[in-house]
């Protein structure tokens, strides 16, 4: 939405709720600033916005004029029906809030969490976004560089189809797909998202990293049923085809840190490590961790910085060392 009709949108809703009778549309045209002045122009583009806030929810009414108005409609928003109730939290349900919000601090949800967040502190709810101690053993991140994660992450939202071109595995070619998304799920490092695949009529799963160019919308919100009792999860889970973990990757870590590594280790040594570990003497854990791809997962160390080194095998030290070069550069 540009931010020429965000405005106009924002000051449409301010002018209809500072009224308690029914404004005309010509009332309208002349009160709100961004509409044309002429009256065919004008009706097309006030048809629009009527739509558009009634999609956002917002409660338009309709009702009768005085005659001497020269119209039979007009319009008009109830404060008490636009206007949400006194918000109440309890103190787990806003930690749980702040916690989320944090997840996505560097998503494609940034925005609208830090919105979330300002809203609550606003109406005196005292969220805990100073975040928790991650020498405990969280790390609340969750990373989206796909560019189709927003737009699909939107279309779930909002239960609507969309069209983008994949690119499959053993193909050289992109194939257009039309979907009705049910969610996007992380799996092993990587975005995927699930729903009904329109021209196979079947349940389908596709890698974000695999989709070129952008996601197009290719229906009205609301035109998606996903069936009930699905578990987005496990269709993925089920449908996923990603190569098994067939390289070990030996690590040093550093205590308290890198559980995103930690937590597919199947040998972990040093300060960490359970009692029966064997003790370092520089204070750093030594861990194992299988994985797939060196490329994905050169990536997944490279984003711990100074926290996390590679042992062996020395391919994918050298993707490491690469990456990290190329970021200080």
């Amino acid at each position: 939405m540009s931010r020429r009709k965000t405005e106009r949108l924002l000051s449409l809703v301010v002018c209809l709720l500072s009224t308690r009778r029914y404004l005309t549309a010509e009332q309208i045209r002349q009160a709100v600033a961004g509409y044309p002045e002429q009256p065919e122009a004008f009706k097309r583009m006030f048809e629009r916005d009527k739509e558009e806030l009634r999609e956002l929810g917002i409660p338009l009414e309709t009702g009768p004029i005085s005659p001497l108005d020269g119209e039979d409609t007009g319009y008009r928003v109830q404060r008490q029906a636009y206007e949400l109730p006194e918000l109440v939290l309890e103190a787990d349900e806003a930690a749980v809030l702040g916690l989320a919000a944090r997840v996505w601090r560097n998503a494609e949800l940034a925005g609208a969490a830090a919105g979330a967040l300002l809203k609550l502190r606003a109406a005196g709810i005292d969220t805990d976004d100073a975040g928790p101690d991650t020498r405990q053993g969280i790390e609340p991140r969750v990373h989206t560089t796909e560019p189709a994660f927003g737009p699909l992450w939107e279309a779930v939202r909002d239960r609507r189809p969309v069209t983008f071109a994949y690119r499959a595995a053993g193909r050289s070619e992109p194939q257009t797909r039309e979907l009705e998304p049910w969610g996007v799920v992380n799996r092993r490092g990587r975005w995927y998202v699930a729903g009904r695949d329109r021209d196979r009529d079947a349940p389908r799963v596709f890698r974000l990293g695999r989709i070129a160019g952008p996601v197009k919308f290719s229906g009205p919100p609301g035109s998606v049923t996903m069936p009930p009792g699905t578990d987005v999860r496990e269709v993925v889970r089920t449908m996923d085809s990603s190569p098994p973990r067939e390289h070990t990757a030996l690590l040093r870590v550093r205590p308290g840190a890198a559980f995103g590594l930690r937590r597919y280790a199947t040998l972990v040594t040093g300060p960490d490590a359970a009692a029966t570990g064997t003790p370092a003497a520089d204070g750093w854990d030594t861990i194992s961790v299988q994985y797939s791809g060196t490329s994905w997962f050169a990536d997944q160390v490279a984003s711990f910085g100074a926290a996390a080194v590679v042992l062996e095998p020395p391919d994918l030290r050298d993707a490491v060392i690469r990456r990290l070069k190329g970021a200080l550069a």
